[in-house]
């Protein structure tokens, strides 16, 4: 018989394959824009993505929570709440950081240009988005080496 804790971990894992993995590679999608119609679609596809991220991720929270709560003894473990704070940090970062460099970017590459050339500003702002991107990328794995390893 499955116990309420396997279904858990069942929907924990999936939570992590559909909303950490679009999220590796939402730093990927624009780099290879050459114009400005292709960045537009670029945003497009990573809104579009994120919501995959989102899900999953509110439903990573929830079943790792659901996970503590049954197994009270995770809550002792070393792992899991170095985890815990990881993900809620990595979860922070959407709003306090990411969104603040994200939105005004959106705004410059819906203005209407003359041309169809990426403006040089956005470049700039671009690479600190992708940097901070990658950062939220790393801990996440960091999180997941945690949740195999177990170490401590």
């Amino acid at each position: 018989m499955v116990t309420f804790y396997k279904i858990l971990v069942i929907v924990h894992i999936f939570s992590a394959i559909l909303g950490m993995g679009p999220g590796f590679v939402l730093s990927q999608i624009g780099k290879s824009a050459k114009t400005i119609n292709e960045l537009r679609l670029a945003y497009k596809i990573k809104n579009r993505i994120h919501i995959f991220v989102m899900i999953g991720g509110t439903l990573l929270l929830v079943s790792g929570l659901l996970m503590g709560a049954v197994n009270t003894s995770l809550f002792r473990q070393g792992w899991y709440i170095v985890s815990l704070f990881l993900f809620l940090l990595a979860l922070a970062m959407g709003p306090i950081v990411l969104s603040p460099i994200s939105k005004p970017l959106k705004a410059k590459i819906e203005e209407a240009h003359d041309g169809d050339e990426i403006p040089e500003e956005y470049a700039r702002e671009g690479k600190k988005l992708v940097f901070y991107e990658h950062i939220a990328s790393l801990i996440f794995l960091v999180i997941i080496a945690l949740m195999i390893l177990k170490p401590f």
